[in-house]
């Protein structure tokens, strides 16, 4: 009977290596993510965030600011995400304020 590989990454991760494949753990991480864009572009931006996979807005400030909140797979999709929404083009900043994994 072969041993299942374990190595740092699978365990931090909370994955398990087998000899046959990664066995991605059940559940989906869970994000809120504060997003100030600028104030007269901002209708534009919520728009484009919300047609994101897996985006809603939570909360809209006149100022700029957007609460975002997000599923995701896993932690490498919600860095994507995190980074789709850095990206826009009137987006100043996009920051991580919560995270969680959903089991």
């Amino acid at each position: 009977m072969a041993h299942a590989k374990l190595n740092r990454r699978a365990l931090i991760t909370g994955r398990v290596l087998s000899t046959d494949s990664v066995v991605t753990p059940p559940g989906c991480e869970i994000a809120s993510i504060l997003v100030q864009a600028r104030p007269e572009r901002l209708t534009e931006v919520e728009a484009e965030i919300g047609a994101l996979p897996g985006c809603e807005i939570h909360g809209r400030d006149s100022r700029g600011k957007l609460v975002v909140v997000t599923e995701a797979p896993d932690a490498g999709s919600l860095g994507t995400l995190l980074n789709t929404i850095q990206s826009l083009r009137d987006v100043y900043s996009a920051a991580l304020v919560f995270h969680a994994i959903e089991t």
